[in-house]
């Protein structure tokens, strides 16, 4: 071999892995929208990043640190759970509101803004509890939670407050969603470790519970990386999973149901460049929208608008 090809060969050594480093940058440098039904959306992303993200995917509203849960409230106003706090935020970021976790409890998650007026918290720890805190701070109702278990980060996650009065929640490691009434009575338990969905062996951890306005419950198993509807009776009518949209599920936390009957699925662990930290499937599995980022890890989002349109109250999240 002569010199020169010599060098050809180390160079092709020294630039190939430049090379491969460099596409994978390029796949996701900016913040991108990609559909080819020509969906655009705004909406409100919480995880290692708290923002909103205009229809053009620029961040028009920004808190500094993290979130788990979180809504665009109707005046405009953000409400978001921190872990520790529930915190509501004007768009000029100023604090309105927030209750901090009881201090013998460990981990706040959940903040919903009730119709009420009230705010709608989930605190894990030794005394898991669904609370209902007043605008002035003081606590309306008081649920207590059977979770399955003492860890209390695996306690429960993202709960929800039905028409009825009664809450759902799921219990990740119970492998369950329970409905309960104002006094704590279980009156419905959906399983998740169903032989049809892969068992317990399948770690279909519920993440999110959505009750649906036909009644059936929309939820997003971490770990067993599928978004499942089950009707009121707990049997899966529909599912999408990995083996219908190519990998993109990894470890999905929060989600939302859109009017039109698409799933907006939040892959919060997703890692590989080349795959959406957000999607959008319809109710036949395709895949419409997709939103790349090179640093947001998406625990949860809020879809405040579609191509200019903004949802109405029945989306679900």
């Amino acid at each position: 071999m002569t010199s020169e090809s010599r060098l050809q060969l180390r160079m092709r050594v020294i630039l190939l892995p430049l090379l491969v480093i460099a596409s994978f940058s390029m796949l996701s440098a900016e913040p991108e929208q990609i559909s080819q039904r020509g969906i655009r959306h705004s909406f409100l992303a919480c995880g290692n990043m708290t923002a909103i993200f205009d229809e053009n995917s620029q961040i028009v509203w920004q808190l500094k640190g993290g979130s788990r849960d979180g809504y665009v409230l109707p005046d405009g106003n953000i409400l978001i759970s921190t872990g520790k706090e529930a915190q509501e935020y004007t768009r000029s970021n100023k604090l309105v509101w927030s209750y901090s976790l009881h201090p013998d409890n460990q981990e706040l998650g959940t903040a919903l803004r009730l119709p009420s007026g009230n705010t709608m918290v989930v605190e894990r720890g030794i005394k898991p509890r669904l609370l209902e805190i007043s605008p002035m701070g003081n606590v309306e109702a008081e649920i207590p939670l059977q979770p399955d278990t003492d860890n209390a980060h695996m306690q429960t996650r993202m709960a929800r407050k039905l028409a009825n009065g009664n809450y759902i929640a799921p219990h990740l490691l119970g492998f369950v969603i329970k409905e309960y009434q104002a006094d704590g009575t279980v009156v419905r338990a959906i399983r998740t470790d169903l032989p049809e969905l892969g068992g317990r062996d399948a770690e279909n951890w519920p993440f999110t519970a959505i009750r649906l306005t036909n009644g059936n419950t929309l939820a997003n198993l971490t770990h067993g990386n599928k978004t499942v509807e089950f009707d009121g009776n707990g049997k899966v009518v529909w599912r999408v999973d990995n083996s219908d949209v190519d990998g993109r599920f990894s470890d999905p936390c929060g989600g939302q149901r859109l009017p039109n009957g698409n799933t907006v699925i939040a892959s919060y662990a997703q890692r590989d460049p080349s795959k959406a930290r957000l999607f959008e499937v319809t109710p036949d599995k395709k895949v419409v929208w997709e939103f790349f980022h090179p640093k947001a890890h998406a625990h949860g989002i809020h879809v405040i608008s579609t191509n200019g349109k903004k949802l109405t109250n029945d989306s679900m999240k």
